[in-house]
């Protein structure tokens, strides 16, 4: 019996080390000297400050800013532990809503959210990513189209010309991962970060 349990046994435990802890540890090891930042978790830091991640979307809603994607994340809430609130781009709770394309909850929140966008910016289609969560809801970039669509509101809101905020735009357009990959995006954070940088010229 013994000499039929002992391979098995030396087997789990030789994987469990090798592909529980030595594999884990090298592949961390590789990752950080390779490409530290990413390893980190991509942050940003502005003075000495970290103030969020190229990977994780953030909240913005004044006028001034370019507004992300929409998030579903919720978290507990403070007044009743037994109860969620919505809490955007939670990262300790990556989701989406779950709500089917009939739901008629959904279908108002968007409807909502069209009629309130054709006002700021009667003259253009709006773009489906600015009335859409992501599935992680932690997307933290924006088609082109979406980020031009907010350019007349973001330029109103900071006394700039239309044509520098939008050059603004442009020149933070990532294209597709190996020219095949993915969609162009922007990174809102990145983007809002340059524009506060530009207007304090």
């Amino acid at each position: 019996m013994f000499k039929l349990l002992r391979p098995a046994f030396v087997l789990l435990v030789s994987l469990t080390v090798i592909t529980g802890l030595i594999y884990p540890l090298a592949m961390t090891g590789l990752a950080g000297a390779l490409f530290p930042k990413q390893a980190q978790g991509s942050l940003i830091v502005r003075d000495g400050k970290i103030i969020g991640s190229e990977l994780i979307g953030q909240s913005f809603t004044s006028d001034r800013y370019f507004r992300g994607r929409l998030s579903a994340t919720t978290g507990t809430d403070p007044s009743d532990p037994s109860k969620t609130v919505p809490q955007p781009y939670n990262a300790a709770n990556s989701m989406g809503s779950n709500l089917g394309p009939t739901n008629k909850a959904l279908i108002d929140r968007v409807k909502g959210d069209v009629e309130k966008l054709r006002a700021e910016n009667p003259s253009t289609p709006v773009p489906l990513d600015l009335v859409t969560t992501t599935a992680s809801g932690l997307d933290p970039d924006i088609s082109p189209a979406a980020a031009y669509f907010q350019v007349p509101r973001v330029a109103k809101a900071r006394n700039l010309p239309e044509a520098d905020v939008k050059q603004l735009v442009e020149s933070h357009i990532e294209s597709r991962l190996f020219g095949l990959i993915g969609e162009p995006h922007i990174n809102v954070l990145a983007l809002n970060l340059d524009l506060d940088r530009v207007a304090a010229r």
